[in-house]
């Protein structure tokens, strides 16, 4: 049995089906890359897994900011400004990886794994919870049972904005 960087729990969904699933996604491609790197499988697999995760994370961030906008999220500013400096910090690290003048290290991983931790329990929660309840204003007439069911449907996010 191998010991994996992050194991997925509840402690992390946002619950927003649709980034839970993408936050799923990176944390298997995080652990993915620290499987790789255990077991010593050479450092262009190494970068090509970093790449592969640094793409899918502007995919996700951009998923995220678009639903942000859409809910008229407050905080929309701070949080891409966030999103922002985890990509610079990657890209620049991806140039010196490329360059030779670092190696991805174990460092490194447990770097983006306390950032994606910690961003998704705190910054991305707090965006959840304004989701969840913008879903439920905006749905929110006399038949208020009704409505609140299809408010949790509505979860599936592309449904509500449609």
């Amino acid at each position: 049995m191998t010991e994996e960087l992050i194991s997925w729990s509840d402690d992390l969904s946002v619950g927003i089906q649709e980034v839970d699933k993408q936050h799923k996604h990176l944390v298997e491609l995080l652990n993915n890359l620290h499987r790789a790197i255990r077991e010593h499988h050479g450092s262009s697999v190494a970068r090509d897994m970093l790449r592969d995760l640094t793409e899918y994370t502007r995919v996700h961030f951009a998923t995220e900011e678009s639903l942000m906008q859409a809910s008229s999220y407050p905080e929309y500013d701070s949080h891409k400004v966030k999103h922002e400096a985890l990509i610079q910090q990657v890209v620049a690290l991806q140039k010196k990886v490329a360059a030779g003048e670092t190696g991805i290290s174990f460092e490194l991983l447990h770097f983006l794994k306390n950032w994606l931790t910690q961003h998704i329990q705190v910054v991305d929660k707090q965006f959840g919870a304004f989701f969840i309840k913008s879903i439920r204003h905006r749905t929110s007439t006399p038949d208020t049972a009704g409505n609140v069911a299809r408010a949790e449907e509505a979860r599936h996010w592309w449904k509500f904005w449609q």
